[in-house]
């Protein structure tokens, strides 16, 4: 039951929307000079639990005292949602497969839709995640891959032959390029993944602004000799030759 404005009451009950009702509490204060808690209270009379809250009233009625009399709601800040469709998810997951580093911010302002919508759809509708690629020491040919493994079994055999003793008789030597700074930086080689996909491999070999070779020698107490192959020096006999007398020494 709603209570007209002459007292009298229908016999229908009908909704008020938040405009319809703002032009009541509009009606009540300017024509008819009631106060906020007035208004409040008509209103709760009429509409039971569908009334707006005396906190609501008191802010409109300020407004309209400020000078502000639109009855309809400011417009708020930032890009309008969008509502998630399979044709924007296809967007989104083709952007992706595209680029797997692009990111959320640069998906969001082709497809004019919020970041946080890219967010939910490319976690929630897509399952996918943001992976850093995890660095390896470097990539190896079939013959390199090969020779490890010689390597690894002749390891192996001479371990069979005197366990005890064999990490004391072992050492260990590698070679590395060394860059004067790191070309991609752990954030900018993050690329988007399926959950539960392996994470993406990066090899230490890339462009930089320049690069000096490392040969490092340790073993099970630590590094035994670093030596920095000098500029404009190649990799010969004679250089492997003399860092073994080096080794040899220091041994």
């Amino acid at each position: 039951m709603l209570q007209r404005l002459d007292g009298s009451r229908s016999g229908d009950t009908c909704d008020f929307n938040n405009i319809e009702t703002r032009t009541v509490i509009k009606f009540f204060y300017f024509l008819q000079g009631k106060s906020p808690k007035e208004i409040h209270a008509i209103l709760t009379e009429t509409l039971g639990e569908y009334a707006p809250s005396y906190a609501t009233v008191k802010n409109w009625v300020a407004q309209f005292k400020h000078g502000d009399f639109s009855t309809c709601d400011a417009p708020r800040p930032g890009r309008p949602k969008t509502v998630t469709t399979p044709e924007i998810i296809y967007q989104i997951h083709e952007l992706i497969l595209e680029d797997h580093q692009i990111s959320a911010k640069s998906i969001a302002e082709q497809l004019g839709i919020s970041r946080e919508q890219v967010g939910s759809i490319i976690h929630e509708d897509l399952d996918m995640q943001k992976l850093s690629a995890q660095w390896v020491p470097k990539c190896l040919n079939a013959d390199q891959k090969r020779q490890q493994c010689q390597s690894s079994q002749q390891l192996l055999e001479f371990f069979r032959r005197d366990p005890n003793d064999f990490l004391s008789r072992l050492v260990t030597m590698e070679e590395t390029w060394l860059y004067h700074y790191d070309p991609e930086t752990k954030q900018q080689s993050m690329e988007w993944w399926y959950s539960g996909s392996p994470r993406p491999k990066k090899f230490r070999v890339q462009k930089s602004a320049g690069k000096v070779l490392a040969s490092i020698f340790w073993n099970q107490d630590g590094i035994l000799l670093i030596d920095f192959l000098p500029n404009s020096h190649t990799i010969n006999v004679e250089y492997y030759s003399s860092l073994l007398v080096q080794l040899k020494d220091i041994l």
